[in-house]
């Protein structure tokens, strides 16, 4: 997953990513949104995470776009996994669950997911790409969750860069405290 990109990007002209980067930044997502949300099992949500894109590994990323003319079997090879690993079975339940999206966890974790996927947008919007605005527009509209609304506001509201400055006039960014 470390070697297959994130194909959304594609339409952008601008951005990269790795399912692996995806899927890491959508396990912290979901771990905040757990937080947000006390009636979640947080060991759910993250599990479900990890393991939500794991048939991309096998059958590649295919976007929105894709999925409309082309289908993959994720499926296909979850059954797979579920036949080649001993812990198989507990994986494909996981997934299962994830796709249902019956449960609360399933939707914080399909939330995160789609959390993560706004917040690369808001990255190539915030460095001058206008095509990412109607992608970010799209994605909120996904969501499922209040939590999930709710962030989806800090992030269209936040510029991403803010994340590195907690106060550009600190002296910090300048002499590094050193006189």
């Amino acid at each position: 997953m470390a070697k297959t990109p994130r194909s959304g990007f594609h339409f952008l002209g601008s951005g990269e990513q790795s399912v692996a980067e995806h899927i890491n930044r959508v396990s912290y997502i979901g771990l905040v949104l757990a937080k947000l949300e006390p009636r979640a099992d947080e060991l759910k949500v993250l599990k479900m995470c990890l393991m939500h894109d794991l048939p991309e590994a096998r059958t590649s990323d295919l976007n929105y776009v894709h999925q409309k003319y082309a289908e993959a079997k994720p499926m296909k090879a979850v059954d797979d996994l579920d036949k080649s690993l001993p812990f198989g079975g507990e994986i494909k339940e996981l997934i299962e669950e994830y796709e249902e999206r019956k449960v609360l966890e399933a939707q914080l974790a399909k939330d995160a997911d789609q959390l993560e996927w706004m917040m690369a947008l808001k990255e190539q919007y915030d460095i001058g790409n206008e095509r990412a605005k109607d992608w970010m527009e799209i994605a909120q509209k996904r969501l499922k969750t209040e939590a999930a609304r709710r962030l989806s506001d800090v992030v269209l509201d936040t510029d991403s860069n803010a994340w590195w400055f907690s106060d550009k006039n600190d002296k910090w960014w300048v002499s590094r405290n050193k006189e």
